[in-house]
């Protein structure tokens, strides 16, 4: 699979959106979008295989599942996981597992990003300081949208787009180069880090005795009862409904 120069302008945009969240998404989408399983899923439908960009996102979700922002800072970016992840894994018609142990240090050179983006903001609430003792307020909404837009599309677009056009050719041939032993290793590395993100959930579900119960009997309706998952999320949302409701009007 080729990735033409317009997909690739379209996955750049994708992670400019997803760093970015508003003025043009709520910060609730953006939260979504962010995640490798719905992002992965964009990117599919951008290369024309939907169902696998989902697979494949849905896999490299698992180890970014117990991520979750502490002080507006992050260990790691699932976004650019999950987006360029993605994208290479399709393009190198990969396993899941191997793409899993692709996006994770992907993930980790996303927080450069990140540094960056939160960095060159600075300058910028320092200029509407300023603007605010002159009292000019329409410069103060030009400075709160415009120039962070344009900046953050610089150093995530762009640089996305470039990485997908002309690396993901680079990522297969490297594949090709370690198939056999090598690409086992990664496979079997791929298959292990999703269980670091699922501990990392039940870590917070061990703190509240209900939680870990819900837990446990989703578990034993897909391995006994061989429920499939969409039946369990169907029965976890009515049982969340009735159980926050309760535990709302008790309080």
């Amino acid at each position: 699979m080729s990735i033409s120069i317009f997909q690739a302008a379209l996955i750049g945009i994708l992670y400019y959106l997803a760093i970015s969240g508003t003025p043009w998404l709520t910060a609730f989408i953006a939260n979504y979008v962010r995640q490798p399983l719905v992002n992965g899923f964009i990117v599919g439908l951008i290369l024309g295989d939907p169902v696998k960009g989902l697979i494949i996102g849905s896999a490299i979700n698992l180890p970014f599942i117990g991520v979750f922002l502490v002080g507006g800072t992050m260990p790691t970016d699932s976004a650019l996981a999950g987006i360029v992840g993605t994208t290479f894994a399709m393009v190198s018609n990969v396993s899941p597992e191997v793409a899993v142990a692709m996006a994770v240090p992907i993930g980790l050179l996303g927080n450069i990003v990140q540094t960056i983006h939160m960095t060159k903001n600075i300058a910028f609430v320092h200029m509407m300081d300023t603007a605010a003792k002159e009292g000019d307020i329409r410069k103060i909404k030009f400075l709160n949208v415009v120039p962070p837009q344009l900046t953050t599309m610089l150093i995530s677009a762009i640089p996305v787009a470039i990485i997908v056009y002309f690396g993901a050719d680079v990522a297969s041939g490297i594949l090709e180069s370690i198939s056999g032993k090598p690409l086992q290793v990664l496979t079997v590395l791929g298959g292990v880090l999703p269980a670091l993100g699922i501990s990392m959930t039940l870590r917070q579900l061990l703190k509240e005795k209900p939680m870990i119960l819900f837990f446990l009997i989703g578990f034993l309706m897909v391995a006994y009862q061989e429920f499939t998952m969409i039946v369990v999320a169907i029965f976890a949302a009515a049982i969340a409904y009735f159980y926050t409701d309760l535990k709302t009007a008790k309080g």
